[in-house]
């Protein structure tokens, strides 16, 4: 018999996950999203990637602020589940939602746990330079991403993948895994493995501070920043021109050649001085514009070589 479940989730990222949820013949009863917010040039209320599903196929959608108080829980309980399937929602589920479906919640998680628990998994592990990832079923308890391992599938990080090219390629895995997890957990053959004690890092929310970059860093390092936070939030410096300074976001990047004061530009392929080595940059985007190539942009904006990137 298919699973009566509630499905919780906001981004782009739990999209997959939710419509092979819904393919797969599971009856998801209620939709749990965060509210709209206000986007664009007139400020109109913006409605989640699921909100937006959700409506399409008719599945009604609850847009609570907290899930902490008693009307929210009876809520929540009343809609007789089997199970929730929770995919980066946004809001932390206390123990009464938590112990409210019979069979319990499972979280689709992006990481090898206990490697980068927390908010931004796919960020972290290109920005450390990992190798490779995983993405993981979890049945959640109230610890942050502490429950125990339901299904795993690893994914390599190859050298010059981006967080965005990441976050794609684990949002099409973690669809079909969830999918799995669900098919045992209805013929009553999913088991669950505690997490390790080792080895547990956490994935901190990417704050403003940290996005400007430090070309007096090693190559690698330059390299790793750039990627894992493209394309959004984005690393990012400043062009000196004529009438002050642009900030500019670097998209990609690659291993450049040559050496020399950091932050300098070395040629005119905009390969830029590290602290050790040199990076390419190979995909930008001027505030306000539309990403290009690195030719593209510099078609229209002149770096020359010995110009100084802050």
């Amino acid at each position: 018999m298919p699973l009566r479940l509630v499905f919780m989730g906001t981004p782009d990222f739990a999209v997959p996950t939710f419509l092979e949820i819904v393919g797969r013949g599971h009856e998801v009863v209620a939709v749990y999203t965060r509210a709209p917010k206000p986007a664009g040039r007139g400020m109109a209320l913006q409605p989640t990637p699921i909100e937006e599903e959700a409506r399409r196929l008719a599945i009604p959608v609850l847009t609570p602020k907290t899930l902490r108080n008693e009307e929210a829980q009876a809520v929540f309980r009343a809609h007789s589940a089997d199970a929730a399937v929770v995919v980066a929602y946004g809001l932390i589920l206390p123990k009464p939602v938590l112990d409210a479906r019979r069979l319990g919640c499972f979280n689709l998680h992006a990481s090898a746990l206990p490697r980068w628990r927390g908010a931004a998994p796919i960020n972290r592990a290109v920005m450390a330079g990992d190798a490779e990832t995983a993405v993981m079923v979890m049945r959640m308890e109230e610890g942050l991403d502490t429950g125990p391992v339901a299904m795993a599938e690893r994914l390599a990080i190859a050298p010059d993948m981006t967080a965005g090219d990441l976050h794609d390629a684990l949002a099409r895995l973690g669809a079909d895994l969830m999918a799995r997890a669900l098919a045992a957990l209805e013929r009553g053959t999913l088991a669950l493995t505690p997490q390790a004690e080792a080895g547990v890092t956490y994935a901190a929310k990417i704050e403003k501070g940290e996005t400007r970059i430090d070309w007096t860093r090693p190559w690698a390092a330059v390299h790793d920043h750039a990627r894992g936070l493209s394309p959004f939030p984005g690393a990012w410096f400043e062009l000196p021109e004529a009438k002050g300074k642009a900030r500019i976001k670097v998209l990609r990047t690659t291993r450049g050649e040559g050496s020399g004061p950091p932050g300098t530009v070395l040629d005119h392929r905009l390969t830029v001085a590290c602290g050790d080595g040199a990076v390419r940059i190979l995909q930008l985007q001027r505030a306000g514009r539309q990403p290009m190539m690195a030719d593209e942009f510099l078609r229209g904006t002149a770096v020359e070589p010995g110009t100084v990137l802050a």
